[in-house]
């Protein structure tokens, strides 16, 4: 028995693709945090992903797109239960498939550190069962900023009632979708603003993400997005979104995205344009 289990079905609504014409990542959160739940009851963890003071790690590989009206469905395990630093690491794996012809097109990482969650030891027997094996890409080791004072401001705001999961707090898929945004203010700083996609059918797509929750934020609570550069290739690009409680300055999410510049028509990657490259240099952060 592999032990992977459908958590979701449905399909790619018109209205929740991105200029690059196929689905926003934003909305695989969404569908990955139903996704979660749904795991969470099988494996009988409850409420367990809606703790806030739970914290997670996710490693997202977009092998293909979901264009519009794609049906998709996505299979769910836990990977691995282990002890560390007196609480308890839980891996558990996610795969979105084409429901049309049952290929993987992308594949979802997760790390949850519960250690300030406990489980009960028929909750541990339940998940140690029932472990999968992971037939998904290796991680990639991208270095971090070591410093990020030269981010500069790319989103701003509050948290409305729509951004809100089941527990009340700011739900996965609207922090993705503030630093989706963000991504586009980033591009309008480089000269990849709306005026250039439009006139060379260009677009910014996304083939990996790292996304760290650290924090929790509630109803009307503000925002601050903070973006450097860690990496530009010759079509490619590196981001990095730091979000943070306003009030405070504490950090709640981070994400790193990877991607290219995408011709729309040829649906290939496409060099920088000299201007736009010089403009990103400029903000290129240190990593190490």
């Amino acid at each position: 028995m592999t032990h992977w289990i459908e958590t979701y079905r449905g399909a790619v609504p018109p209205w929740q693709c991105d200029v690059t014409e196929h689905f926003t990542i934003a909305y695989y959160f969404d569908r990955l945090e139903e996704a979660e739940a749904n795991l969470a009851d099988a494996l009988g963890l409850g409420d367990l992903p809606r703790h806030a003071d739970l914290s997670r790690r996710t490693y997202a590989r977009f092998a293909r797109e979901l264009r519009e009206g794609a049906g998709f469905h996505v299979e769910s395990a836990a990977l691995g239960i282990a002890d560390q630093d007196g609480g308890t690491a839980l891996r558990l794996g996610h795969r979105f498939v084409d429901s049309a012809n049952g290929e993987v097109v992308t594949w979802f990482d997760a790390h949850w550190d519960v250690a300030a969650v406990s489980m009960t030891p028929q909750q541990r027997d339940t998940i140690a069962a029932r472990l999968a094996a992971w037939n998904g890409p290796e991680e990639e080791t991208r270095p971090e900023p070591t410093s990020t004072a030269s981010f500069i401001p790319t989103a701003r705001g509050r948290v409305k009632h729509g951004d809100l999961n089941a527990a009340g707090q700011f739900a996965l898929g609207a922090i993705v979708h503030r630093f989706s945004n963000a991504s586009g203010q980033l591009g309008a700083a480089i000269g990849m603003d709306a005026g250039f996609m439009q006139r060379q059918r260009r677009g910014f797509s996304t083939f990996e993400l790292v996304l760290r929750v650290s924090g929790a934020l509630l109803l009307d609570a503000p925002y601050l997005v903070e973006t450097g550069i860690g990496h530009l290739g010759s079509s490619s690009l590196r981001m990095i979104h730091r979000m943070t409680d306003a009030r405070t300055g504490a950090e709640v999410a981070r994400l790193s995205q990877f991607g290219v510049n995408l011709d729309l028509d040829a649906r290939r990657p496409a060099r920088w344009p000299d201007d736009i490259r010089d403009r990103a240099a400029a903000l290129v952060v240190p990593v190490g």
